[in-house]
């Protein structure tokens, strides 16, 4: 049995705009505009919540390098990224410190 998330009602107030443009974009994809607004909204969590982990990734590297001083320079880690895309299987380069 798959699980299902409890549903819990709330109220969100449009401009008149939106939701008339909610309403024409509703008809033309046969769905609800309540199905289209639940979308939106869990895209844009999903999206945010993927933004936020990148800041806090970017946020704990920066103090990992102001501790220790470790890095690779800009063109070393280019160069092994595009080795990457070639699709060799390579090591990520040195860190200097």
């Amino acid at each position: 049995m798959g699980y299902r998330a409890m549903s819990v009602s709330t109220s969100l107030k449009l401009d008149e705009d939106i939701k008339e443009r909610v309403g024409r974009l509703a008809i033309a994809r046969r769905r609800s505009a309540h199905w289209l607004m639940r979308e939106a909204i869990g895209q844009y969590v999903e999206r945010e919540e993927k933004r936020e982990q990148l800041r806090q990734d970017a946020l704990a590297a920066w103090a990992d390098f102001q501790n220790t001083g470790h890095h690779v320079t800009a063109n070393e880690a280019d160069s092994w990224l595009a080795r990457l895309e070639a699709g060799d299987d390579v090591e990520p380069p040195e860190c200097h410190g």
